[in-house]
């Protein structure tokens, strides 16, 4: 099974080490004052009305792309996990419906709540969550990211919560959220960590993680997946943790953090002797390259939300999508 794919790009690292050479060495003037580096000042990832006005040039992005089931419409818009997700799946629309999305409905929405952070360097991101009114009764939680201020906002992460599930989050005097560094020895599992925490959890369990849904559910899933006659499943997780798929964590009000990382899967299913492997969704079958004969290997990308604790305890997840992104037969 290959664990090869292509990567999306880095955070520029050598273009932010040469900005930060630049403005160190400018730091000294000739009368000897010290230039503020713009690198280290702590400040607002963005202005409020930036925020609201990338939230709505995300939405009119969306909506147009999925209309048209056309990716080059919103891909200026998205980055990370979220990039792979959404391009797959208008990919597999198009070639399922070449003239449109016969089904589209405008997203909408509403009761939008921005939590912006302060800090130093960049990215520089900033949490929307709303109501939205497509997939059920759910919060829509999206990180908008961006890598320099000249740049376009992106939403690398979209993950669906319950009503209610939203965490608090701790903010200062002046309204402004705390970003939480991804190696912070101060919660149960450093961000950084959690990508790689989650997939060793997925191969063999324990207490890391909060019993649910995406944790001993999926495990659960997964058993009587594999115990189907006819069919063998084998699965393979990594964890993706560089570049646009960076863990991003927020403070919340009880000293946890809301963090949200990217995970990477593959999933290979193989008829026994004499069969082939049946595919009956039509957005797989758009997606296959090769012939599908005895064997199938379904790539995907998920974005997880956790609550991840103070101290010690389980991380509980709050939200996951998983969306398919490649599908190889053989």
């Amino acid at each position: 099974m290959t664990r090869e794919r292509s990567r999306r790009r880095p955070r520029r690292p050598d273009r932010i080490a040469l900005i930060a050479a630049s403005l160190t060495a400018l730091s000294l003037t000739a009368s000897g004052c010290v230039v503020v580096h713009g690198e280290r000042e702590v400040l607002p990832a963005a202005t409020r009305a930036e925020a609201v006005k990338a939230l709505g040039a995300f939405t009119d992005a969306y909506n147009k792309a999925d209309k048209a089931y056309d990716s080059s419409l919103d891909a200026p818009y998205v980055t990370g996990a979220l990039a792979d997700i959404d391009s797959a799946r208008l990919t597999a629309g198009h070639v399922n419906s070449p003239s449109g999305n016969p089904d589209h409905t405008p997203l909408a929405l509403t009761d939008v709540k921005i939590t912006i952070p302060e800090k130093a360097g960049w990215p520089r991101w900033f949490v929307a969550d709303a109501k939205g009114n497509k997939g059920g009764d759910f919060r829509w939680v999206l990180v908008f990211t961006r890598d320099d201020v000249g740049e376009r906002w992106q939403v690398a992460y979209l993950t669906l919560m319950a009503p209610g599930t939203v965490p608090e989050f701790r903010k200062n005097d002046d309204g402004w959220a705390e970003a939480v560094p991804a190696d912070t020895a101060q919660l149960a599992v450093p961000p950084d960590e959690l990508g790689k925490t989650y997939v060793d959890y997925l191969k063999s369990g324990g207490k890391t993680f909060a019993d649910g849904r995406d944790t001993s559910g999926l495990r659960a899933d997964r058993k009587k997946a594999a115990e189907k006659p006819g069919l063998v499943r084998q699965y393979i997780d990594e964890p993706l943790a560089h570049g646009d798929y960076a863990p991003l964590a927020l403070r919340t009000a009880d000293g946890g953090a809301l963090v949200f990382f990217t995970t990477h899967h593959y999933e290979k299913q193989t008829a026994y002797k004499g069969a082939t492997v049946p595919v009956t969704n039509t957005a797989v079958r758009a997606l296959i390259k090769g012939d599908v004969k005895q064997n199938l290997t379904l790539e995907s990308i998920a974005n997880e939300a956790v609550l991840d604790p103070a101290g010690s305890g389980p991380v509980r997840m709050l939200g996951r999508v998983q969306g398919l992104t490649a599908a190889q037969g053989e």
